[in-house]
């Protein structure tokens, strides 16, 4: 599913139309990148967990060289998914195995 897909889908089921189911992500995905950038965290009950995670400092090799190289620490965003995610997810792919 691409972004114009769950936009649509989004208007379907919320019964909006697609300029405001639209708006609606775009403004719903600002506010996460600006407060797990600000280093808060956004807890979406079920859902999931947005925050920043810190990267230290290592050493790495050049993939075409094989040559050591110092990889700087960083900032990164992390997800974790909530419970009911994971057991809906996990239960699905029981479901197709059978």
């Amino acid at each position: 599913m691409n972004k114009s897909e769950l936009i649509e889908a989004l208007a379907t089921k919320a019964e909006l139309t697609k300029a405001a189911a639209g708006r609606a992500l775009d403004v719903l995905v600002e506010e996460i990148v600006t407060v797990v950038s600000k280093g808060d965290s956004v807890t979406l009950v079920g859902f999931g967990t947005f925050k920043s995670a810190a990267r230290a400092a290592r050493e790495g090799r050049n993939p075409k060289t094989g040559e050591k190289m110092k990889i700087k620490a960083t900032t990164v965003p992390k997800f974790s998914a909530g419970a009911t995610f994971k057991e809906k997810v996990a239960n699905k792919g029981k479901a197709k195995k059978k």
